[in-house]
């Protein structure tokens, strides 16, 4: 029996296979775009993975060299970590500043509570009004106030403006509550 040469059986592998895959095209037509980006982005991904093998090589290697004028890594003043201390880390102590501009009715300093006790304490002597104490105002972040203004009357917003202007004068409250009383005037 005579062989039929390589060439003309791949050919006729290749003929098979085409008449195969144009069977199967209508169904697999709807999934072609997908698998298409999906090896795509797999074939990205397995070079990114190459390319990222050959730095941490190229890296170990540079660091195997005695190389001359090489700077070592500094570590910044403000990096503290805990193997480096005792225990003990000095952290300076700062406030961020107060948000101004646009963010400045949505952000504000963390309050800590000695210090709302101790503005408390030496703010003018100002009674409490009685709306004061029953929303807790002075415990209310600026959200928290925010969420509360709807179920206030007008002169209960009024009381708060003059509230808040006689003790801490606070922008974003002072702002927040103005705007408030304006829109409840306007209703």
């Amino acid at each position: 029996m005579t062989r039929v040469p390589f060439a003309a059986r791949v050919a006729a592998g290749v003929a098979v296979t085409v008449v195969e895959e144009a069977r199967k095209l209508p169904s697999t037509a709807v999934t072609f775009p997908m698998t298409v980006i999906s090896e795509v982005l797999a074939g990205s991904m397995r070079f990114q993975q190459q390319v990222t093998a050959l730095a941490i090589k190229g890296d170990q290697a540079i660091a195997s060299l005695p190389l001359v004028g090489t700077p070592d890594e500094v570590q910044p003043s403000w990096a503290v970590f805990d193997d480096d201390t005792d225990g003990e880390v000095d952290i300076p102590d700062h406030e961020p500043p107060a948000a101004t501009g646009r963010f400045a009715l949505y952000s504000t300093p963390p309050v800590d509570t000695a210090d709302t006790v101790a503005d408390t304490a030496t703010a003018p002597a100002t009674a409490r009004p009685d709306i004061v104490e029953l929303v807790d105002y002075d415990t209310l972040a600026l959200a928290q106030l925010r969420a509360r203004l709807r179920t206030l009357s007008l002169d209960d917003l009024e009381t708060l403006l003059t509230y808040e202007g006689s003790t801490r004068s606070r922008a974003p409250f002072l702002t927040m509550l103005e705007n408030r009383i304006t829109t409840a005037k306007a209703k």
